[in-house]
């Protein structure tokens, strides 16, 4: 026989384990994945764009002061440079300024302290042009 003390004690706890969290059950089985499957050595398998490619050339930016956009292009005549100018326009692309008198680059010569700069600005590389779409402004 059960005594009256023993059953509250049982309806107790049977409340208070509706209220808790499901105990740790252990580790599921893996039996619905897929077994593994021998890695594939094989180099004609991976991804690639060689076939696209047909060659690509690497310009080093230290030491060298020429940088994208038209810098690259040997010099060109007003007429030439317009041409170019209109073509970045008509793709859409938006022109950036690149300039250089004789330094186009901060540096100092005249004095080896911090915060002292012979030109003591800094240019506008390649500051984009926004909204320009007339050649005449570019």
């Amino acid at each position: 026989m059960i005594s009256s003390a023993a059953v509250a004690t049982v309806s107790r706890a049977t409340r208070a384990q509706a209220t808790m969290v499901a105990p740790f059950t252990g580790l599921r089985s893996f039996s619905g994945f897929p077994a593994t499957q021998k890695p594939n050595n094989d180099i004609s398998s991976f991804p690639s764009n060689g076939g696209r490619v047909q060659c690509m050339k690497v310009w080093p930016p230290i030491g060298n002061k020429k940088f994208e956009t038209l810098s690259y292009l040997p010099p060109l005549s007003p007429e030439s440079l317009a041409e170019e100018v209109d073509y970045l326009l008509r793709m859409g692309w938006i022109p950036c300024l690149e300039f250089e008198l004789e330094h186009g680059f901060v540096y100092r010569e005249n004095n080896r302290s911090p915060g002292y700069y012979d030109r003591r600005y800094w240019t506008m590389w390649k500051l984009p042009m926004f909204g320009c779409t007339d050649l005449c402004k570019c």
